[in-house]
């Protein structure tokens, strides 16, 4: 008897800002871009896509590529989509035993 998986997808389960904000925070320590990108992604699924691209004043094609694994956004895009959800970016000290240190 073979058994038959549906594949996993996150924004079926991102059903309060709390699953949203952890889920973020969650890909957000792996340093991956993508990881991020996909996230957003992600998130935007899980909220009304037309209504988010309205707001972010792209259209929804454009979301959805901007937002896809192929999709390569430029920052203020993601800045963008961000603030559109009601998010902003938000840099913070790493964790590190040895932070990199500085050039001038």
């Amino acid at each position: 008897m073979t058994e038959k998986f549906s594949r996993f997808d996150p924004a079926e389960h991102l059903e309060s800002e709390d699953a949203i904000a952890a889920y973020l925070d969650a890909c957000s320590e792996d340093n991956d871009p993508a990881l991020m990108i996909a996230a957003l992604g992600d998130v935007a699924r899980a909220r009304n896509m037309m209504q988010l691209a309205k707001d972010a004043d792209m259209s929804r094609a454009g979301l959805y590529k901007a937002l896809s694994g192929d999709g390569n956004p430029s920052f203020a895009t993601v800045v963008k989509v961000a603030h559109a959800m009601g998010l902003h970016v938000v840099f913070k000290q790493a964790n590190e035993v040895h932070p990199p240190a500085l050039s001038a």
